[in-house]
């Protein structure tokens, strides 16, 4: 049997993929978006911040909490591969499929990330290994390859 770091290896399951990059950049964006704002706020003198209204202020805060929403579900994406089948977390909703589901796992030359297609004729994109991350996206992809092929009830 080859080694797991070999590609086409089966890693040992469970195995979750989760994008480097983008968990990285959402992380660290959220912290300066968060930061931005306060520092703003404190720079403010003390007559303009007295003029903000409690509307103004939570408009502000309300917009800064969407920001940061969307930046955490960006970094809470992964694809995990049970012996059961793949649960895929894109942003804030949790995908199951058996492996009979899965057909294969496309990723083309330039694309931000791989696309499972599914027995029913759909595709469901899989965020949670992403194109810019390289060699690692690479690998990852041919791991779930490897696992879709080791599971395939025909072989």
């Amino acid at each position: 049997m080859p080694a797991a770091s070999e590609p086409g290896a089966v890693p040992d399951l469970p195995r979750t993929w989760r994008p480097f990059g983008p968990r990285i950049a959402g992380i660290v964006f959220a912290f300066v978006l968060v930061g931005a704002f306060a520092g703003l706020w404190i720079s403010f003198p003390q007559q303009t911040k007295e003029d903000v209204g409690i509307l103004q202020r939570a408009t502000v805060v309300a917009f800064v909490g969407v920001g940061v929403l969307l930046l955490l579900a960006l970094a809470r994406s992964r694809i995990t591969a049970t012996t059961d089948g793949l649960v895929v977390v894109n942003g804030f909703r949790k995908r199951r499929y058996e492996w009979a589901e899965v057909i294969a796992v496309r990723m083309p030359p330039g694309a931000p990330w791989p696309q499972l297609d599914l027995a029913d004729g759909t595709t469901v994109s899989a965020l949670g290994i992403h194109g810019s991350d390289g060699a690692r996206a690479r690998t990852a992809v041919q791991e779930l390859r490897a696992v879709l092929a080791a599971t395939d009830p025909q072989e």
